[in-house]
């Protein structure tokens, strides 16, 4: 359970936003972390799907922020937003092309 309303209110924004950007949604996680006043989410998506949530020049990115910090004003608190990009699971088309290539 997260500490706040507001916090889980945040995380379920931003969870529903990501899921419904990727192609893999059951590969989405989201983890809370307070710090010092403030709260920040951690986002991880399929490595197929970190460009996705990224979007072009950072737009996709920059416009989930914008609602994280609109929703902070109303609740006087900072919420930031993290894409994890884990390279530690490699993507299938790159998979692939290792095995070819070896």
């Amino acid at each position: 359970m997260l500490k706040t309303e507001e916090t889980q209110e945040m995380h379920d924004i931003v969870f529903q936003i990501a899921k419904a950007l990727v192609d893999a949604p059951e590969q989405v996680t989201l983890d809370v972390i307070e710090r010092d006043g403030s709260t920040i989410l951690r986002l991880r998506v399929a490595p197929t799907d970190t460009g996705k949530i990224i979007g072009k020049m950072g737009r996709t990115a920059r416009s989930i922020r914008t609602i994280l910090a609109a929703c902070g004003m109303k609740y006087h608190h900072r919420f930031s937003l993290e894409i994890i990009e884990d390279h530690n699971q490699p993507d299938s088309d790159h998979a692939d092309a290792l095995a070819a290539a070896g």
